[in-house]
């Protein structure tokens, strides 16, 4: 294991995983306790906060679904100058900060300006919905290969789904939609225009490895009706291919949310 002095100021872009705490790396749980500071997003675990000394800084700079939140711009200026001040910080993503979490952007920033940093992957929401929800991304019989993909493009930079959709609608393996159910509809459509059959199968995973967990599955003709009527909501993945199948038969987590449930009736 890497040790940490506090003779100078460092930043640990650490990946907090999908939800579940037992799915946290050690490394992670090591940065957290020794964390002078910690600016952390809304989608950790806030249990995994009380492994911080007492004396920690902690610092919301979550970004709200569709609200107004702290421009990324401010985000990577206070991790520099918490740095600058020698501190040992950790900035808390949920699942890995390298997958869509804009973890390069802010390891750019302070790289540039002579910060040191250390990367800390975690479990990123896709592998960790799907395996919980019983899905394989990849199996021999179904999928061979899997793509992920944003569900929305960069704002201000391009508008609407800016996507290959031809080349997505032929592919082959498994895609996993990250931060798309608002616009599952127009993905499902989207997919179906450009060749992909409707009756492609498609799970929507919400709150994936918590114990609120949710999973509807259809097709690509019927899955916005469904996850409308379910109200479906943040955070959620969107699974599309073949190896959605394999839910209803390999669902052990299901098992596990009835024993929560028959625990505290």
């Amino acid at each position: 294991m890497r040790a940490i002095t506090a003779n100078s100021g460092k930043v640990f872009i650490t990946g907090a995983g999908p939800g579940d705490p037992g799915l946290l790396t050690l490394r992670a749980k090591e940065v957290i306790e020794l964390a002078d500071v910690i600016l952390y997003d809304n989608l950790i675990n806030m249990s995994i906060l009380s492994w911080a000394k007492e004396k920690a800084e902690k610092v919301f700079v979550g970004k709200l679904p569709y609200c107004s939140s702290i421009r990324q711009e401010t985000i990577n200026e206070w991790l520099y100058l918490h740095a600058l001040e020698g501190k040992q910080v950790v900035r808390l993503k949920g699942g890995d900060p390298l997958i869509f979490g804009r973890g390069a952007e802010e390891a750019e920033y302070l790289v540039e300006r002579g910060i040191e940093i250390e990367i800390v992957p975690g479990v990123t929401s896709s592998l960790a919905a799907t395996a919980y929800a019983g899905i394989p991304l990849t199996h021999r019989d179904a999928a061979q290969s899997v793509l992920f993909v944003t569900g929305h493009t960069k704002k201000g930079k391009t508008t609407g789904l800016n996507f290959n959709w031809p080349m997505l609608a032929a592919y082959d393996g498994t895609i996993v939609f990250y931060m798309g159910v608002k616009n599952l509809e127009a993905i499902c459509e989207n997919l179906i225009q450009h060749g992909k059959a409707p009756e492609t199968m498609v799970a929507v995973i919400e709150n994936g490895s918590l114990l609120q967990q949710r999973v509807i599955s259809g097709n690509l003709g019927t899955i916005a009706g469904k996850a409308a009527a379910a109200v479906i909501g943040t955070p959620s993945l969107i699974v599309v291919g073949e190896v959605v199948k394999y839910h209803e038969q390999l669902n052990w987590f299901a098992a596990v949310q009835q024993q929560f449930k028959q625990a505290i009736a």
